[in-house]
């Protein structure tokens, strides 16, 4: 029986020590479950309240982990899905949100901003979920030379509205035909905001736009391009009769610009005004300049003041008393930048008694002459037309014939045409005691040789007032290149060059330190003139993608003239892809011909980098004091009791006698330059013809020495 409970009672043990273990299991797994779904639910609970997603209800099942809850937007509701699976594994996550009801929410607003520049094309913002971004994508890559395009587009399940297409297919279009710039679309309109290389290219790319665009979207434009070259830079304020006029204006900055228009504007001008904002300002004080001009044309009432450059010409009627205009003219003159120089004219009453004989003209950069003023007779005027045809390119000419003027008079003009014509642009002003001269020259011992020259034509004793400004660009000793000469340098060294770009890149190919140093030497003297460097393509490729890459071509070949030390802050690049070839693309040799760089001068004239000098002033009287050398003429400052006088250091002259026409005047001696004399037996077999008023056929055109000796005889006739 013993042994009978023994046998029984092993099975037992077993049994029970069985059930132990396995309780004890159930209770584990038990306790381990409801960790894991505690943690679950705690850790994505965390994360979702962290976002701000307080609208989802997190519960648990295990291991599963379920997100229920009512949902803004279909936006919203990804974002919760996106927040929980940084907390768990996203295959643990079951989603039963839902979505409000669509109809009942307010739709968002759809924008797609398109933002290019030479590192690709991002595009940013929101767009219907239907939207086929990849095709976009797609799209601008293949169409465009962009080296990348990011997309950064966030998506949402709503209806297109109504123009989103149309406005979408023509931004994609405007982000290939601008290259720098922020497309900004939205249902029905489209805003490109752009900078060009130059004027023309902005006319082109507004133009283009508006042929691209479709009739259901609004274009909005706002494209920018380089300033131009004003040359020269010119302001022209007048008061008369019928208001104030702004007839001409440019400025150099947008602040100068405000200041002018503000000043007109408190001068009395009405409406709308316009100022061009340009480059070539001769100081960085013009519109200082300008608005204490307007200002002194405003305090007198009535007037013109024109400024060209660093010169100011300011004419007032002659009803402004003198005691007025004499006022205005010295405030006028001390509140003037450094620099600009003022010339002031007040005119003669009509019925005022006639005043001294006076003679003025002016020249212009083109070499056109104007003249004024008085001249002994008709055939004294025909010498003086003739003779100021032969030097000048067109003459422009009011001259009254009137007996009244001095002995020597045709003489004192001539002689301030002739050194009027040896500035590039200036004014000269006779009368019988003074011959001033203001302008500009090339040549920085102008002043005084111009005073030497006064004095072997006018002799001794003829007092002078000089005020002329150098300006090295126009120094011939220089022999400094214009700009087609600049471009012309550029052109035979890219054509000798073994510069190339890699396939379908713009990455330079080969080693270009020995072109960029030839383009060095050659640019020197060319860094002031806007230049373009133009890239060019085959016709293989996209339109789109071939003008990208020629102009990514020449943005490279401009960045490494700059990092070689070249100065390149007046040169822009610009891509005209396959449009312009020089060969046909049928061969393989025409198509390498027509990928090439070319530079193109954007203006004849430079982009002055440094204020203009101020004028050199020189006032004095001419001696006539000649003196045998070698040949060559020395200017030297005299020292004696005449004062700041000059000597002409020549051949010796010869000497002609005049009189007045008028009875009793005394005799005057005056010298005759051997140059002059040489300058008419050189131009004597091109003068121009002289129409008189009467005439049917043209008669030659009278020798300087011949018209002073026809004057001499005539006025010794009359005596």
């Amino acid at each position: 029986m013993p042994s009978s409970r023994r046998r029984l009672s092993a099975p037992l043990t077993t049994i029970v020590v069985l059930a132990g273990v396995g309780g004890l299991c159930w209770w584990g797994a038990q306790e381990a479950s409801a960790w894991i779904e505690q943690r679950s639910r705690e850790d994505v609970t965390l994360a979702l309240s962290t976002a701000g997603q307080d609208w989802v209800t997190v519960t648990t099942d295990g291991l599963q982990v379920r997100l229920q809850g009512t949902a803004p937007n279909e936006v919203e509701r990804f974002r919760a899905m996106t927040q929980a699976s940084s907390a768990v594994d996203a295959s643990r996550i079951i989603d039963e949100m839902t979505v409000a009801a669509t109809e009942a929410l307010t739709p968002p607003e759809f924008k797609i901003e398109l933002l290019r520049d030479d590192d690709g094309i991002s595009l940013i913002g929101l767009v219907p979920a239907s939207t086929d971004r990849a095709d976009m994508v797609r799209i601008l890559r293949n169409e465009t030379a962009a080296p990348k395009i990011t997309d950064l587009l966030e998506s949402a399940d709503y209806p297109l509205p109504d123009g989103w297409e149309a406005a979408t297919e023509f931004g994609i279009r405007a982000a290939q035909m601008a290259t720098r710039a922020k497309i900004s679309v939205g249902p029905g309109w489209v805003k490109v905001s752009a900078i060009t290389d130059s004027r023309a290219e902005k006319g082109r790319l507004e133009t283009g736009l508006k042929q691209a665009k479709p009739d259901s979207v609004e274009l909005e434009t706002d494209i920018s391009a380089p300033r131009p070259v004003i040359a020269p830079f010119t302001m022209r304020f007048t008061i008369d009769a019928d208001g104030a006029h702004l007839d001409a204006c440019a400025a150099d900055n947008a602040d100068g610009q405000a200041r002018i228009v503000d000043a007109a504007t408190k001068a009395g001008i009405e409406g709308k005004l316009g100022c061009t904002l340009g480059l070539g300002s001769p100081s960085p004080n013009w519109a200082e300049a300008v608005v204490q001009s307007i200002g002194a044309v405003a305090d007198l009432g009535l007037g013109t003041v024109t400024l060209s450059d660093a010169d100011i010409a300011l004419t007032v009627p002659a009803e402004i008393p003198e005691d007025r205009f004499t006022e205005v003219t010295g405030r006028l003159e001390q509140r003037l930048p450094p620099v600009f120089s003022l010339h002031a004219n007040r005119e003669r009453p009509d019925d005022a008694p006639q005043g001294p004989a006076a003679f003025i003209a002016s020249v212009s950069e083109d070499d056109v002459l104007s003249m004024q003023g008085r001249i002994a007779d008709a055939r004294m005027g025909e010498a003086v037309d003739s003779f100021s045809r032969s030097r000048f390119t067109a003459v422009n000419s009011t001259l009254s014939s009137q007996g009244d003027v001095p002995e020597g008079w045709t003489l004192r003009v001539i002689a301030g045409l002739e050194a009027l014509d040896a500035l590039n642009s200036g004014t000269v002003e006779v009368t019988p005691d003074l011959v001033t001269l203001t302008g500009t020259s090339g040549d920085p011992h102008a002043p005084e040789q111009t005073a030497a020259r006064l004095g072997a034509r006018l002799g001794a004793g003829a007092r002078y007032d000089l005020s002329i400004r150098y300006d090295r660009r126009l120094d011939l000793a220089l022999d400094l290149p214009d700009g087609e000469e600049c471009v012309q340098r550029l052109n035979i060294i890219m054509s000798e060059s073994e510069i190339g770009f890699e396939p379908s890149k713009s990455t330079i190919a080969g080693d270009p330190e020995a072109t960029l140093a030839r383009m060095s030497d050659a640019m020197v003297d060319c860094n002031e003139f806007q230049i373009e460097a133009g890239g060019h393509t085959d016709s293989q490729g996209s339109q789109g993608f071939n003008a990208d890459l020629s102009r990514a071509r020449a943005q490279t070949l401009v960045a490494a003239m700059q990092d070689a030390g070249i100065d390149t802050s007046n040169m822009t690049a610009r891509g005209y892809g396959e449009s312009q070839p020089i060969a046909s693309n049928d061969s393989e040799e025409g198509r390498e011909e027509n990928r090439r760089i070319e530079f193109r001068l954007m203006s004849p004239y430079p982009v002055r980098n440094e204020p203009l000098a101020a004028p050199t002033a020189l006032s004095g009287v001419t001696t006539d004091k000649p003196a045998r050398d070698s040949g060559n003429s020395k200017l030297a400052p005299d020292t004696g009791d005449t004062g700041d006088s000059v000597e002409f250091e020549g051949p010796q002259l010869p000497t002609i006698t005049t009189t007045s026409a008028a009875s009793g005047m005394v005799p005057a001696t005056v010298g005759v330059s051997e140059e002059f004399q040489t300058m008419d037996e050189r131009e004597e077999n091109t003068r121009l013809p002289v129409q008189t008023p009467d005439a049917t056929t043209p008669r030659p055109s009278p020798r300087p020495e011949d018209e002073l000796q026809a004057e001499e005889e005539d006025q010794n006739g009359t005596e």
